[in-house]
């Protein structure tokens, strides 16, 4: 099984081209902070590049930019290629499946002025908000949920 998820910033805007095909492609990267603290007591974090395809590739370059947080749902690729002077380079990303729009640096919406996170998928279709937590267990409802410990019935 090859499945990843993982929630960070843009470290820089995203590149959009296309192939030869005419089919859109957009690189980014992310910062992803470690769960856990170096030797000096700092946050570390990895420096993540991600890959995404089609009309989600042109939705990440319309809407997001440097400091935006996504949600990222996809699929480690290790790829390689000759460099000009005939080395070997491996090159090792994330092929993101679904990219969820979370917020921005500023504010905590997409590109500052979005007033609702998007969640895109591969399908080209925005899609629609259930209360179904099958669909999404961490899915925003428009509600809050207070949870205490004195409910418990034991």
């Amino acid at each position: 099984m090859n499945k990843v998820f993982l929630i960070g910033r843009l470290t820089r805007d995203p590149e959009l081209r296309y192939t030869g095909s005419n089919v859109p492609v957009c690189s980014f990267s992310i910062a992803v902070n470690r769960t856990f603290t170096n030797s000096n007591g700092e946050r570390e974090a990895d420096f993540i590049n991600i890959v995404v395809w089609r009309k989600q590739a042109e939705n990440v370059k319309n809407y997001l930019s440097q400091g935006s947080q996504v949600a990222i749902d996809g699929r480690i690729q290790t790829r390689n290629y000759e460099d000009k002077e005939g080395n070997k380079r491996y090159i090792t990303e994330v092929v993101a499946d679904n990219v969820e729009f979370l917020g921005s640096k500023k504010d905590g919406n997409s590109k500052g002025d979005e007033p609702t996170p998007y969640d895109f998928k591969d399908e080209d279709a925005k899609e629609e908000k259930t209360t179904d937590v099958e669909d999404n267990p961490f899915a925003d409802f428009g509600s809050s949920i207070e949870i205490s410990d004195d409910e418990l019935p034991f």
